[in-house]
């Protein structure tokens, strides 16, 4: 099926590798206009030119630089009709509690959650007045689980994200916008790479959890993404959406 977001103008944050550049190309294919927001200037020109959208310099954490992100893609396309808040981070730094500082938890927390609150009050003006949208913002499994091998700040934003998506979600509907988070599970992208190449055995404790037995890949998510921001899920908003090879609904997991 194509064609599920034909005339739709799509904001996609983070859109330069991983689940964000996987949605970026299906947004492309299913009709939409794309603008992806980064502060990768030069994937993300070849990134647009590829899809035939348009790329803007974006730090998610700065406010000004957000509204200037949905505001170009109103001025370019005429309206905002989907936005994919996706940016986001997991250093190494970030870890147990007892082991992460200030700084890390903080710098966590402004990528990860405040950017999701400033797109959010960004793209919702525009919503508003079209009186229909679909707002996406990228939550995790660990939202909804309690880990031994802690990212604290990490998993502390995705939980923010979620109560912000059921919040808004719910405060909009009746606006004709829908908010909804995505929870992906374990997924294959250069960030999970990176965190588990430096630790191999904290990677095999995570996948054997996993029913399927693998981790998920960046168009596994991005599938569920583009049915969030098409009219096929009209009746779905305010709801966590897992996407997690079953993860979450472990006790234990096939032999």
């Amino acid at each position: 099926m194509t064609g599920r977001l034909d005339g739709k103008t799509a904001v996609v944050t983070g859109g330069c590798s991983g689940i964000g550049l996987a949605t970026v190309r299906r947004f492309a294919e299913e009709g939409a206009r794309v603008v992806i927001g980064d502060v990768d200037d030069d994937s993300g020109k070849q990134v647009a030119d590829e899809v035939d959208g348009l790329f803007v310099h974006c730090d998610v954490t700065d406010k000004a630089e957000v509204d200037a992100l949905f505001a170009a893609a109103k001025s370019a396309f005429g309206s905002v009709d989907v936005a994919f808040n996706n940016a986001g981070i997991s250093p190494p730094e970030d870890d147990s509690i007892l082991t992460t500082e200030l700084e890390a938890w903080r710098k966590v927390q402004e990528v990860n959650l405040t950017s999701v609150y400033l797109c959010c009050k960004a793209a919702l003006p525009y919503m508003i007045e079209q009186q229909h949208g679909s707002i996406i913002n990228t939550a995790s499994f660990v939202a909804v689980l309690g880990a031994a091998t802690s990212q604290i700040s990490y998993t502390a934003s995705k939980g923010g994200v979620l109560a912000l998506s059921r919040e808004l979600g719910v405060q909009f509907a009746r606006e004709g916008v829908r908010v909804n988070a995505v929870c992906p599970g374990p997924v294959n992208t250069p960030l999970l790479q990176e965190l588990f190449a430096k630790d191999p055995e904290r990677a095999q404790r995570r996948l054997v959890h996993v029913p399927v037995g693998r981790f998920g890949e960046p168009e596994e998510i991005a599938n569920a993404v583009v049915f969030l921001a098409s009219d096929e899920s009209s009746f779905v908003t305010a709801t966590d959406f897992m996407v997690d090879g079953g993860i979450s609904a472990a006790y234990v997991t096939p032999l």
